[in-house]
């Protein structure tokens, strides 16, 4: 399967100023830009630019960013899942999933984070996939918001939906762990039906390795 990109350019006007939302952009030009020192939760922000870059430059890899002038101030991420989770379980050319989303503090609740995901989903493409992000709330900055753990769901919801992603029924057991988490997920409109029951079988996969277990005796 083959993964094209056609890149997008958005001004998005904040309080303050005008930020540049862009991509998906291509390694060698992400390499260009300063990596704000405050984009580090989820790794310190050195460490965390080089992934970016890494996954840039993956076939299927996305990497949209917001910058002012030359410095990244927000991005998110899209690739395949992780090897070693279950939802590579199946090696579905057509599902990626949505890995990271941060924003700089300064720029919280300017709507950067949305506009990342309404960029995201301008390129055609991404119709042939079936995107997904799984949500933990110990992820969640609720000392830095100083939301509740439900409030930070709605407004983590309200994002989600601005690239179409929505809450979808699972049986992962990490999800379930706490009903606070969750997974949501877009579908393309082009995602062929195949594709569909064979993510359906993946979301419930206890259930069906369970199935598979009793039809066996």
């Amino acid at each position: 399967m083959e993964h094209p990109k056609t890149p997008y350019t958005v001004s998005w006007e904040t309080k303050d100023e005008t930020v540049t939302i862009e991509g998906p952009v291509k390694p060698e030009e992400l390499s260009t830009y300063h990596f704000h020192e405050q984009l580090t939760a989820f790794r310190p922000a050195d460490k965390q630019f080089e992934a970016l870059i890494k996954i840039a430059d993956f076939p299927e890899g996305r990497i949209i960013i917001a910058r002012t002038a030359d410095t990244i101030i927000g991005y998110v991420t899209f690739l395949h899942p992780d090897p070693l989770e279950r939802w590579s379980e199946f090696n579905m050319e057509d599902l990626i999933e949505l890995g990271a989303i941060e924003v700089i503090p300064r720029y919280r609740g300017d709507g950067v984070a949305s506009q990342l995901l309404k960029v995201s989903m301008m390129d055609e493409y991404m119709e042939n996939y079936i995107i997904i992000s799984t949500e933990y709330y110990w992820h969640w900055d609720l000392d830095g918001t100083r939301l509740s753990i439900w409030d930070y769901r709605k407004v983590m919801e309200k994002m989600m939906a601005a690239g179409g992603l929505t809450p979808a029924p699972t049986d992962d057991p990490e999800i379930i762990s706490h009903p606070a988490n969750c997974l949501m997920v877009r579908i393309g409109e082009n995602v062929p039906e195949e594709s569909v029951k064979r993510f359906d079988k993946l979301r419930f996969l206890q259930r069906h390795q369970y199935r598979n277990m009793r039809e066996g005796f």
